[in-house]
């Protein structure tokens, strides 16, 4: 519950946190995106709610640094995808249809990342990145299908300053525009909703697949 109120208020908890502990939300920030893009079971962390609510605080607070908040959630994300290729790598991806950690994750989910990185191949790692879910499984079968290092290191590095950035500097300059301003809560909830739009498509279809099929 903890984490759902965490999630569905990311403003709230950020406000907070910068008022009670100013340059400690910093090593917060890296947690979260390194978890949400290096733990292939955490795909549900708010990557881009967090990071979009990080640049609107650091217009309106004195207690933070927009450099300093783009570089730490850049390394976070390079770093994440770069440990859950090596994770991929060495598990390969049985390890998330069949092993202790399938219980975790929806094989429909899993399913649909491998199809569109199958599609797109080397360009996935880029566009995966700005879609959630995909975005923390593409690193894991990217290492999975042993794509070349230097290639997927190469895509890393540029999605994740591109996403980091475009993020987190709409939130900045966004930020300070009184209706947003006003209405910053509801609009985290709408970026949230969006965000977990595929899955709860997903989710209907395949409640609807087994219903038609019953």
């Amino acid at each position: 519950m903890i984490i759902i109120d965490f999630i569905l208020h990311v403003d709230e908890h950020l406000l907070y946190l910068v008022q009670q502990y100013g340059a400690g939300i910093y090593p917060l920030l890296f947690a979260i995106l390194f978890i949400e893009t290096g733990l292939v079971v955490f795909p549900f962390l708010p990557g881009d709610s967090l990071l979009f609510a990080g640049g609107a605080l650091a217009a309106i607070s004195d207690s933070l640094s927009l450099p300093l908040i783009l570089v730490t959630c850049v390394v976070a994300s390079i770093l994440g995808n770069t440990i859950n290729y090596s994770l991929g790598r060495h598990f390969g991806t049985h390890a998330l249809y069949e092993g202790k950690l399938s219980r975790f994750i929806k094989a429909e989910e899993l399913q649909k990342a491998e199809d569109f990185f199958n599609e797109k191949g080397k360009f996935t790692i880029f566009i995966g990145r700005f879609l959630p879910f995909i975005r923390t499984f593409v690193p894991f079968i990217a290492g999975s299908t042993k794509m070349n290092r230097s290639t997927f290191m190469f895509y890393n590095v540029i999605s994740g300053c591109c996403w980091v950035f475009i993020a987190t500097l709409a939130g900045y300059f966004l930020g300070n525009i009184p209706f947003i301003n006003a209405h910053f809560s509801m609009i985290m909830l709408v970026i949230i909703f969006v965000s977990l739009l595929p899955m709860l498509i997903s989710v209907a279809k395949g409640w609807r697949a087994r219903r038609q099929a019953q």
